[in-house]
């Protein structure tokens, strides 16, 4: 066997869903091809460190990423979610940042794991993926005031990578920063008593749907959610999709009963909002 054989042998076994009871899934023939036993463990036995290890660690990092999810549905659910989906849509990239990366798409799928309110722990995946591109996503040079003063309508602009609309059903950011207030719990009855806390938070805001429209991005290298009008919302979807100015303010407000003047006022105060927010990038194609 040759070492890059060998690699590929240990790895499979570490990386396939652990069993009953976290026990590692590999035969004893299995991990004594890989590894050897010693006086005290045998080779399924060491092999089985390194597996649980290796899973305790991902599933340590959905646990870190996704705590609004897990307030919504529960700790048992979540483990349950977590464990499914790593076993269907296994990491595929050298950093556990992108470990959620297809959550939403496999909870869609799977409705089954999420909760009572399927609806209201898929906002929530939404808005905890959005949190995690604003935080670390890439940032293309800004368009600043003073590049909009002369605004003309065949203009186009690309969105901020790391910025995200959201058109949700559900109030999951006021949620999600409820939650964030919460004390961190340190051990044993302290755990109880926030995961206690989290489930008074989340009934107080999953029975009532009320749909809201969020711009997650980041500023100053803090995240925000940031409300948006309707309007608003679908003026910067027809933006970021490549429209001309007046094409996206054509698609928005072409059939509305607003008077101009009011129109313009809305346009002057969302650009210059925009605008300080450092949403806008050059248009062209991304570095």
């Amino acid at each position: 066997m040759t070492l890059l054989e060998l690699q590929r042998r240990m790895a499979g076994a570490i990386m396939a869903p652990l069993g009953r009871a976290d026990r590692l899934t590999a035969d004893a023939g299995e991990a004594g091809a890989i590894v050897k036993p010693n006086s005290r463990l045998t080779s399924v036995e060491r092999l089985e460190i390194y597996a649980r290890s290796y899973w305790y660690r991902l599933l340590d990092s959905l646990y870190e990423d996704f705590p609004g999810l897990r307030a919504v549905i529960g700790l048992r659910a979540f483990d349950k979610l977590s464990r499914a989906y790593l076993a269907e849509r296994p990491s595929e990239s050298f950093t556990m940042r992108n470990l959620g990366l297809r959550l939403a798409g496999w909870l869609t799928a799977h409705p089954e794991y999420a909760g009572k309110n399927p609806a209201l722990a898929l906002d929530m995946v939404r808005l905890e993926w959005a949190h995690i591109v604003a935080f670390d996503g890439q940032a293309e040079t800004v368009l600043g005031p003073e590049d909009l003063l002369e605004l003309d309508t065949s203009m186009t602009f690309r969105l901020q990578p790391y910025l995200t609309l959201l058109d949700l059903r559900y109030p999951v950011d006021d949620l999600r920063l409820q939650l964030n207030d919460l004390p961190e719990g340190h051990a044993g009855a302290s755990n109880a008593v926030l995961r206690h806390k989290e489930r008074r938070v989340v009934q107080r805001h999953s029975l009532k749907a009320e749909p809201v429209f969020v711009a997650v991005h980041r500023l100053d290298d803090i995240v925000f959610y940031k409300r948006l009008e309707p309007a608003e919302f679908r003026l910067l979807q027809a933006l970021g999709a490549g429209k001309a100015v007046g094409e996206a303010i054509d698609s928005v407000f072409g059939d509305s009963a607003q008077p101009l003047e009011e129109v313009s006022r809305q346009m002057e105060e969302w650009f210059a909002s925009w605008s300080r927010n450092g949403w806008f990038c050059r248009p062209g194609k991304a570095s």
